[in-house]
């Protein structure tokens, strides 16, 4: 056995790489894996690979090793495994299973998330950081042993399109099989990536384990931790399984992406991408940055446009214009309020039979039931907590509801009868515009666009902010600081990230638009001043704009749409009137609310010594404009008086 294993070393030329390893590097991987497993992972001629699952080997000393090649044969026997060991169950549908986190695991832990910095090294004080040495010593004590009795998985995926310039290689090891195949639907298998790169070091790592289970979820989840190493980029998760803190791709992972294409000189990014169609079967392509419940999904989702993407972007340069991809090609989405009437396309792909995965739902004699699906739900079942019936309390006395608020479903892109036919572009889609939206009650006009692209950055991306909800924690109305909807993850000093915006389209032959919208104006009785629906029409809007095929209104804070263009596009769209008094309170400039605005963002970028002088001029001209329309109009212009001016 070892004579063969030692073959297969010499014959993939790792005998200099060889001689660097550690000395239980070759033995552990001879004794630890079978030889069906050694030799698919030795297939991969890859150094840090090897080393990476062997110390993984070594500190939580699994039972046995599987690694997942591309093959569907080995990708099957992770989901067969999520069933037989209880981490997931099935539903009545076929191929649709459910999966629970348990009570104290239902969402990212943003306390518990932490960058691991080595000596001398600063983020700022925004971002939550740990010394690498202590955190190492943390989390390695606490993944000590956590795999016996279990086994390993070795899993490979790429990040965005395979054999592309925006794929990334990512290597995870985990002991959750539910985890695993939650990957296989949300990411592109990676292993034929990986023999591509040879002996690159160039590729991301992840290693998490769920910890001691009790009935199916993480027992210790008070010990829960996920800490990032930027330094060496590798992701440790441990005691959690819930999708966000150990699908180590999805926001884990943008935060060493964010570094990387600082290096690099692109932009890895919070957003969607989707296709919104024009006149003569045109497709422009558009991205969009929108904070929790502000629309991103629904703005994605809209029904007639195609979706590329819903969460995470690579945008590139590539000859002369914005490009962009899908880092995933799956949705791990919120299920709550998903319904027939407002969600077409995802109901139909949550109730056809297909590869499917709900979580932290009720289930009831195997059908699934989340708040706001329109079904008359039944009055017991089982959900997140266990088995439970309607007046169920919490400890603090509270009534447990069927379904978390949190609740998600995890499908592959694939699903979707809206996908764009060049969702898996090697090349990615050109990008026409970028949109940025938050809740906003009282300041923003529903759709407008940025006069260029420093103006579009500093004062509608990087003063991007979004207003909570009594839903969410417990308080209404609190504006939350949200820049390009990347504040949660950035690995950087914010400065720099907006110094990498305001650069990164220097010597471009063909420049993106920016566009911001706000789906939640409201009036002065406190109602919305747009439907749901409308964002069809902006979206509509915007994608004439991109092609020059309609004029704009300059206002003191950028190009609004003339009313009879809108008047048409409502009835083309939506078959819906639209009268010249909604246009105008829907798109009159409110001077005093915008005015306070830059002040709240300007003395946040004051605090940040990176950030670049650009910023404060481009705002310093903003808060002109809108002193010098004061003056002239009064505290509240109508996009009416502008038109005349």
């Amino acid at each position: 056995m070892t004579g063969r294993c030692q073959v297969r070393f010499v014959s993939r030329n790792l005998v200099e790489e060889k001689e660097n390893m550690p000395k239980n590097f070759e033995k552990t991987l001879l004794k630890r894996l079978s030889k069906e497993n050694a030799d698919k992972l030795l297939a991969l001629p890859n150094e840090k690979l090897h080393k990476f699952v062997a110390e993984a080997i070594e500190l939580c000393n699994p039972d046995s090793v599987f690694v997942c090649s591309d093959s569907p044969e080995d990708i099957g026997y992770i989901r067969r495994r999520a069933i037989e060991l209880g981490e997931e169950k099935n539903l009545n549908v076929e191929g649709h299973t459910y999966h629970f986190d348990g009570p104290n695991d239902q969402g990212r832990d943003k306390e518990q998330t932490k960058y691991l910095l080595p000596k001398g090294m600063q983020l700022g004080e925004e971002l939550n950081t740990l010394g690498k040495k202590e955190g190492l010593a943390e989390i390695r004590g606490l993944l000590k042993d956590t795999m016996r009795g279990r086994e390993m998985l070795v899993r490979f995926f790429s990040l965005g399109p395979i054999n592309s310039p925006f794929s990334i290689p990512a290597a995870q090891i985990t002991d959750s099989a539910y985890v695993a195949h939650s990957e296989d639907l949300l990411y592109r298998s990676g292993y034929e990536q990986f023999k591509r790169i040879g002996n690159s070091p160039d590729f991301f790592r992840v290693l998490h384990s769920a910890g001691e289970l009790e009935n199916f979820v993480s027992k210790n989840w008070e010990k829960k931790r996920i800490y990032i190493d930027i330094e060496d980029e590798l992701v440790y998760s441990v005691n959690t399984q819930y999708a966000g803190n150990t699908v180590g791709f999805k926001k884990l992972s943008l935060r060493l992406a964010i570094r990387k294409a600082l290096r690099e000189g692109w932009l890895s990014e919070h957003m969607f991408i989707m296709g919104v169609h024009g006149p003569a079967g045109r497709t422009t392509y558009f991205t969009g940055a929108f904070p929790s419940f502000c629309g991103k999904t629904s703005s994605a989702m809209v029904q007639g446009e195609t979706i590329v993407g819903d969460d995470l972007a690579y945008l590139r340069r590539i000859n002369g214009e914005v490009r962009t991809v899908n880092v995933e090609s799956g949705v791990f989405g919120i299920i709550q309020d998903i319904n027939p009437k407002d969600d077409p396309l995802i109901i139909k792909a949550l109730t056809t039979p297909g590869e499917v995965i709900l979580s932290n739902i009720l289930v009831k004699d195997g059908v699934p039931y989340w708040t706001g699906d329109g079904k008359e739900h039944p009055d017991s079942g089982v959900n997140f907590t266990g088995n439970w019936f309607r007046g169920k309390k919490d400890k603090s006395g509270a009534d447990i509801p069927p379904s978390h608020k949190n609740a998600r479903y995890t499908i592959r892109l694939s699903a979707l009868p809206n996908l764009d036919p060049r969702a898996d572009d090697p090349e990615g889609v050109p990008v026409g515009g970028i949109i940025y939206g938050g809740r906003d009650s009282d300041t923003c006009v529903p759709v407008q666009e940025s006069f260029n692209w420093s103006h579009g950055v500093v004062t509608i991306g990087a003063s991007l902010e979004s207003e909570t909800t009594a839903a969410t924690l417990g308080k209404e109305g609190v504006r939350a600081f949200q820049p390009m909807s990347n504040l949660d993850f950035l690995s950087i000093p914010i400065g720099v990230y907006i110094r990498q915006h305001l650069e990164f389209t220097l010597g471009l032959l063909k420049m993106p638009k920016i566009f911001g919208v706000n789906y939640f104006l409201k009036g002065k009785d406190g109602k919305f001043l747009n439907d749901k629906k409308d964002k069809y029409v902006w979206l509509k809007w915007m994608e004439r704009r991109v092609h020059g095929e309609v004029d704009a209104i300059t206002a003191p804070t950028g190009l609004l749409p003339y009313y009879q263009d809108l008047k048409e596009l409502f009835k083309q769209v939506l078959d819906k009137e639209y009268t010249p008094e909604q246009y105008e309170i829907q798109f009159t400039t409110r001077i005093p609310e915008n005015l306070r605005k830059l002040e709240r963002i300007e003395a946040i970028y004051r605090k940040d010594v990176n950030t670049p002088k650009a910023v404060f001029d481009v705002m310093e001209e903003q808060r002109q404009r809108l002193q010098a329309a004061k003056a002239q109009f009064g505290e509240y212009v109508s996009p009416l008086v502008l038109i005349k001016k």
